[in-house]
């Protein structure tokens, strides 16, 4: 049954589902990547197709930006569609100089001053954790690959323009984040609240360090080598 936000019907949504922010993304991984791609939602553009890679039955949908919006996505696809699995795909700023342009980052845990899980749940947390079994199959498919990834935490921010310019070595010291994205806390709550399981795999886009940047066009079709991790461990 189509909710507000999604016209799928039930069975039209595999259990494990990738999950850009951008629904472009989502758009170039299904006619890149996926075998006999249907589009199952085009409400709000925000774009959703299911097919198969290399036999295995997988979806992929944006997300949007910020907790909000990948809160209502993410909870519809569990609570309503049977979901299982949701891995997010995305992008994000290094707080660090190891972490470099389309470098890939494999989030453990998300840190966050959001008061998203309280508002949804009464749940009072700082700090939410992904799935470690989907973080296993994840590693390992980066090792089949021959994909090096990076490990840490990563920073969950309702702001993306902040007047302190500074903030991101406080947080890097203090929080022990790597990166700075806008989406995974949400998330891995609304994991854990549904008794579900979430990942996410990061492509570091930007450095508040060096301030090097990549284009848009580079955000929604550079950042192969995630969207090829996830794939490749797809159930």
């Amino acid at each position: 049954m189509p909710t507000p936000h999604n016209s799928a019907n039930i069975g039209d949504i595999a259990k494990t589902v990738l999950m850009p922010g951008d629904p472009l993304r989502a758009k170039y991984i299904a006619e890149t990547f996926l075998e006999n791609p249907v589009l199952f939602n085009t409400v709000r553009n925000m774009f959703g197709y299911t097919g198969t890679y290399k036999g295995k039955k997988i979806s992929v949908m944006g997300s949007g930006m910020g907790m909000p919006s990948i809160g209502i996505y993410s909870y519809e696809l569990y609570n309503f569609y049977g979901v299982e699995r949701i891995i997010r795909i995305g992008s994000a700023g290094a707080y660090t100089n190891d972490l470099k342009l389309f470098d890939v980052l494999l989030v453990t845990d998300a840190w966050s001053e959001s008061h998203y899980a309280k508002v949804q749940s009464g749940t009072n947390k700082h700090v939410i954790k992904a799935s470690k079994r989907l973080n296993n199959r994840l590693e390992k498919a980066a090792n089949k690959l021959q994909i090096p990834v990076h490990k840490g935490r990563v920073h969950s921010s309702d702001v993306f323009y902040r007047n302190d310019g500074t903030h991101f070595t406080e947080l890097f010291e203090r929080q022990n984040c790597l990166a700075v994205e806008m989406e995974s806390f949400a998330l891995f709550h609304n994991a854990e609240v549904l008794g579900k399981k979430a990942a996410c795999l990061l492509t570091i886009s930007d450095s508040l360090v060096t301030k090097a940047v990549t284009t848009a066009l580079e955000r929604e079709t550079a950042f192969t080598n995630m969207m090829k991790i996830a794939l490749e461990m797809a159930e």
